[in-house]
């Protein structure tokens, strides 16, 4: 007799998140946006389903002290258009990292994540801050 599939249900994605803390301090920041999407998702359960938001709550504390390789932070750049003509805009990663290092991890976890209705849902429970300080100390003893 073959084994059924768990297929878990959106009721009771909720009962299971957890609070993970990432530190990015000397991260890699592909490495560590690709953890925080993968929590974010919740592949990292073994009832994962991927029509149903089962991710996790994921706060990335010094995201300043990120870790970019190569000459990225003189040769990226960052690229949005208005949709008018002439509209199109580009900056450097480097004035974005000096402005808000912030936006430069939550641009690189959002795009590690599928591009369809749970995006939205799944990047909400994303927290990004600057520094080490951060308002979920009481939820670290949750963390795996």
């Amino acid at each position: 007799m073959p084994q059924d599939t768990y297929i878990l249900k959106p009721r009771e994605a909720g009962a299971t998140r957890r609070w993970h803390i990432l530190d990015a301090k000397g991260q890699v920041l592909g490495r560590l946006a690709t953890k925080a999407a993968t929590l974010l998702r919740g592949k990292h359960k073994p009832a994962y389903t991927h029509f149903v938001d089962c991710g996790d709550f994921v706060v990335v504390t010094n995201a300043a002290q990120v870790k970019l390789t190569g000459h990225k932070l003189d040769q990226k750049f960052y690229f949005s258009h208005s949709g008018y003509a002439g509209g199109a805009k580009v900056t450097p990663l480097r004035r974005v990292m000096e402005k808000d290092p912030r936006k430069v991890v939550y641009l690189a976890v959002k795009r590690m994540i599928a591009d369809n209705r749970l995006r939205r849902k799944q990047l909400t429970r994303l927290r990004i801050y600057a520094g080490d300080k951060h308002p979920y100390a009481i939820k670290e003893a949750a963390i795996s």
